[in-house]
Parts: structure tokens; sequence; C-alpha cells
């Protein structure tokens, strides 16, 4: 633990420093960091954040903050009846 509330594994930060690391082991820390948000916790303001300190242009975290940004929306119900609908 790192103390740090926005990475508080440190998995971002850590990610910007492995070189030559590939968009998939991005995708792969950027999904451990985004479970373990907290309940109730604005995650795309956490990554707003993230983005402004290690926003490297040309790093796959960073292609990955920002689609993560970009595509951050309120969660759907797909359980029930309207989730066997079509």
């Amino acid at each position: 633990m790192t103390g740090d509330t926005v990475d508080p594994k440190g998995l971002i930060a850590e990610a910007y420093r492995i070189e030559g690391i590939t968009p998939a082991e991005c995708r792969s820390i950027f999904l451990d960091w985004a479970l373990s948000v907290p309940t109730g916790v604005d995650a795309r303001a956490l990554v707003a954040v993230l983005l402004s300190r290690h926003g490297a242009p040309g790093h796959p975290m960073t292609t990955v903050l920002r689609d993560g940004l970009d595509e951050a929306g309120a969660p759907r119900r797909r359980g029930g009846r309207g989730g066997r609908r079509r």
C-alpha cells in the first residue's frame, strides 16, 4: 500500500514504470485497480486524476485510462425479466 487514495496499491504508477508493457497487461492492471475502487466513489474522477498525474502520450496505460474515462457509464441492471428479454 502506498497511502495514495487514488492508487492505493500503486498499480497504475507501477504500470507506467514497466518497460515494454502491453495494452493487454495494462487492461488487466486497470481492471484490478477498478475492482478495488470503493463503492460510492466516483471512479471517473479518480481516472481523471490518474491521467493528469501519469498520462504519458503513447503509453498503453494512457490509452486504457482514456478508454475507461470515455466508456465509464452508470451501471445498468441486467437481471430479472428485463435481462432475459431480447
